[in-house]
């Protein structure tokens, strides 16, 4: 048990419910079917069906839909904790396609598993689908950012909602967080051209705010970049009621 105990999902489910035994067992069967996958490859494409849902154990992975003209839009990037496809098992077909951004590691959870799961441990079943909730609230958080939000501040939101996700499974602080992708990922997510990226990124770091280099996101002055970018966690529900 002690595996999963220490595992990303564990610990992200862990800040809504205090998990009991027999869910940390469900989630032990739910990880049996480990997985590798390598960098750049789909694990899962647009309009596939009978697909499996994934928990991400190592790795991350962007989400993205394809554009007739071959562009693409990054929906949003996994990192472990996070299910991929959840939605997509449910609806029957996959409407946008996973590719990981490094070598991955996930495990396969089959439609069954996870009815099995759900119907074992209700309140399992509550968490991953407060896990689910807060996904989509991104994707919402996301398009008010391609929308409305200026360059400047659309960069630094999405750092600083990067870094709050990271943290809730150990692996990112307001210091900073490693971070694997490049900035053409960043262009495709954001809505900007790489050049852009590139000259959004340097304005941030000359300005003393945040440094994104060699894979690694370095925070210099936290609050100044909460304030540019008027970030407000709310919507992340990290500190929220924990389910006895």
């Amino acid at each position: 048990m002690k595996s999963v105990e220490l595992s990303p999902l564990t610990r992200k489910l862990s800040a809504f419910v205090a998990l009991s035994e027999v869910e940390l067992a469900v989630l032990e069967r739910l990880h049996q079917r480990r997985r590798s996958f390598l960098a750049g490859r789909d694990m899962v494409h647009q309009g596939q069906s009978a697909q499996a849902a994934y928990i991400l154990s190592a790795g991350w992975v962007c989400s993205y839909k394809l554009q007739a003209d071959g562009t693409r839009q990054i929906v949003d990037f996994q990192v472990p904790g996070d299910f991929l496809g959840l939605r997509s098992i449910l609806l029957r077909t996959s409407d946008h396609s996973f590719e990981p951004v490094v070598d991955i590691e996930a495990a396969e959870v089959l439609t069954s598993d996870l009815l099995d799961a759900f119907a074992q441990t209700p309140r399992l079943a509550t968490a991953i689908l407060w896990a689910a909730s807060r996904d989509e609230a991104m994707v919402v958080e996301h398009l008010v950012g391609i929308g409305r939000r200026d360059a400047d501040a659309r960069m630094a939101h999405f750092l600083l909602e990067l870094g709050s996700r990271l943290a809730l499974v150990g692996m990112g602080s307001k210091e900073g967080y490693d971070c694997p992708v490049t900035q053409y990922h960043l262009a495709d997510t954001l809505g900007l051209s790489a050049v852009h990226v590139n000259r959004v990124l340097r304005q941030l770091r000359e300005s003393g705010l945040v440094t994104f280099r060699d894979g690694h996101v370095t925070f210099h002055d936290y609050g100044g970049l909460v304030n540019l970018a008027e970030f407000d966690p709310a919507y992340l529900d990290q500190t929220g009621p924990l389910l006895k």
